[in-house]
């Protein structure tokens, strides 16, 4: 069985999407769509730059699901792929979660598109530029993470943002707190702990403004059932029922993003083949690390376009 993954934050790059639009009138009409639902030509951003700009998170966020669901409408359109016919589940990574509800039918583009520009603006403006951080523990394995962000914290917020699997675990907080956790970290021979250089520190509790801005930008559209289940974030389950589905992501701004368990849970239900849909290879190193006995490949590219198996 197979199961589509979508990336998040990270994973752009200047020229996403470009060699999809110009080879196919599919990908061209995503980005057209998406364009026209910001009113803003994110698009050629995209494409041409500068990369200071593309990263914004309000930029960044809609962005990278642009280039996912370009490749999807390609893979619709030249490899005949049916979502409900050919493909068991879906997930994304934070962002990527919005990007899989758009693939699998939950939200228009257009209304995808402008939840993460909410999502994104809202995140940036939660917390005080510098006020929080973000660090990485390479290495280390969640339980001990929990540990050295309780510790650290002294009072403050230090909270596992991503457990990412394979030894990666992102924390999230006020920026004393998580500066403490990579001291903390270092001294107790974690392989890595390093500063992250990110605008705001996501998926923690800092985030609460952010959480209430998605709250009520998700009141306010429609959510079909998807055509498939979603492993939601928060959750590192499968959901479908709308009403949930808008819970778990009001939900995932301040929680962790549980990506190691999703991608084993989803291993454990038997699925042997996930395909990476949009920018970049994060996530599919990630699968291949969690779930070995697994392939995990990305799709961005025309090339990956012509290989990709359809049953």
């Amino acid at each position: 069985m197979r199961a589509l993954i979508f990336p998040g934050q990270g994973s752009q790059a200047v020229g996403m999407g470009k060699a999809l639009a110009d080879a196919f009138p599919q990908a061209r009409a995503v980005f057209a769509e998406v364009d026209a639902a910001l009113d803003q030509p994110l698009s050629r951003l995209m494409f041409e730059g500068p990369i200071a700009d593309l990263t914004l998170t309000a930029n960044a966020q809609p962005a990278l699901m642009a280039a996912s669901l370009a490749v999807l409408r390609v893979l619709e359109a030249e490899r005949g792929l049916d979502l409900a016919r050919n493909v068991a589940c879906v997930a994304g990574h934070s962002l990527g979660e919005y990007s899989a509800l758009a693939a699998a039918g939950s939200l228009s583009v257009a209304d995808t598109a402008r939840l993460l520009r909410v999502r994104g603006a809202a995140m940036q403006a939660a917390v005080a530029p510098g006020d929080g951080a973000m660090a990485a523990l390479i290495g280390a394995e969640v339980e001990a993470a929990r540990a050295i962000a309780a510790e650290a914290a002294e009072g403050a917020v230090c909270e596992i943002a991503n457990d990412n699997g394979a030894g990666q675990v992102v924390l999230s907080g006020d920026r004393a707190a998580v500066e403490r956790a990579v001291a903390l970290a270092q001294a107790r021979g974690i392989r890595r702990a390093v500063m992250l250089n990110v605008s705001a520190p996501f998926h923690c509790r800092l985030m609460r403004p952010a959480a209430d801005a998605m709250r009520a930008a998700l009141a306010a559209v429609a959510l079909a059932a998807p055509v498939v289940p979603i492993y939601a974030n928060v959750l590192a389950a499968p959901v479908t029922d709308p009403e949930a589905i808008r819970r778990h992501l009001v939900a995932q701004v301040t929680g962790t993003v549980r990506w190691r368990e999703s991608v084993a849970a989803m291993a454990a239900a038997g699925i042997d083949a996930f395909f990476e849909v949009g920018a970049g290879k994060v996530l599919s190193g990630l699968v291949r690390r969690i779930a070995p006995g697994a392939a995990a490949t990305p799709v961005g590219t025309p090339g990956d376009v012509a290989a990709f198996p359809v049953l």
